[in-house]
């Protein structure tokens, strides 16, 4: 059953030009069709006009019944973690590049956005993680993620000793580039790259690639969605290596330190136009239908 928004949040990619224009023209759409607007704090700065009512990030979930986000797959990522916790529906307008979650072209705004507006659409849940780092029982570190949470070398690019758990039973030990934990939403983004396989978005499940292995028999994995992961950092890295959560600020992880990754009990709504199809993203986002060149 779909509902109709009154009040919309919008929430933009920072410093580009065409997300502020795509902005500034949803501000003017949504006001001519009798909608309450809201706008998060860094969005509004970069706006050369009078705005409607301005709040922080954190606080854009809760004022709004439904929040678009104006750019790329990273702007939906940031945008993720500041209303899952509101269960406030996402909806994206596409001004990135590759846009797997951003559904929305710019020139389709009106039709596209009006559709969701009346109730035309279809919504979806995607499941997010939980990460929190430890050192010597202390949380140095974590945050929710929606794509990936990623173990990447130190400033120096050394290999990395780590052990892997699942549900408190070891795995295995790795010697490694890093490893990357990722939901089936992450599973086309830096786990693709890393020779993950792709997942379906409504599969209950996670992957861990490991980066350049030492071992040539070491291969993704993927278990189930609510599983207990535990990475321990072994005592042969010579550099601490540092943990990235959706690839934002790193956290520096010394040898004894740990890794805790869960599924998030809130799920994130994201919001499609009803012509939306997966596989047509795949193939489109991908070239799976691209010719070779003669």
């Amino acid at each position: 059953m779909t509902i109709k928004f009154k009040t919309i949040g919008l929430i933009g990619r920072q410093r580009c030009h065409g997300s502020s224009d795509t902005v500034s023209t949803l501000i003017d759409y949504l006001q001519q069709r009798k909608h309450d607007v809201v706008v998060e704090a860094n969005t509004a700065a970069c706006q050369d006009r009078k705005m409607p009512k301005v709040v922080e990030r954190d606080e854009l979930g809760k004022h709004s019944d439904l929040v678009i986000v104006v750019g790329g797959d990273g702007s939906l990522l940031t945008a993720a973690r500041a209303v899952v916790d509101s269960q406030t529906p996402l909806l994206g307008i596409n001004r990135g590049h590759l846009g797997f979650l951003t559904d929305i072209h710019p020139f389709e705004l009106e039709p596209k956005v009006g559709h969701v507006l009346d109730g035309q659409y279809v919504e979806e849940q995607r499941f997010m993680l939980s990460a929190h780092i430890e050192y010597e029982n202390q949380c140095i570190g974590g945050g929710d993620v929606l794509n990936d949470v990623v173990l990447l070398p130190g400033k120096v690019a050394h290999m990395i000793e780590f052990a892997i758990y699942i549900d408190d039973e070891l795995v295995c030990n790795h010697r490694a580039d890093g490893l990357i934990i990722a939901t089936p939403t992450g599973s086309t983004a830096y786990s693709l790259s890393g020779g993950g396989p792709i997942l379906h978005p409504q599969l209950d499940a996670v992957v861990l690639v490991p980066m350049f292995p030492h071992t040539l028999s070491s291969r993704p994995i993927v278990v189930a969605s609510d599983s207990k992961i535990k990475i321990v950092i072994g005592d042969g890295c010579e550099a601490a290596p540092t943990v990235s959560c959706d690839g934002h600020a790193r956290v520096a992880v010394d040898s004894g330190g740990s890794i805790h990754v869960r599924q998030k009990s809130k799920k994130l709504r994201l919001i499609h136009p009803l012509d939306y199809n997966y596989f047509e993203t795949l193939r489109a986002k991908l070239h799976w239908e691209s010719k070779p060149r003669t």
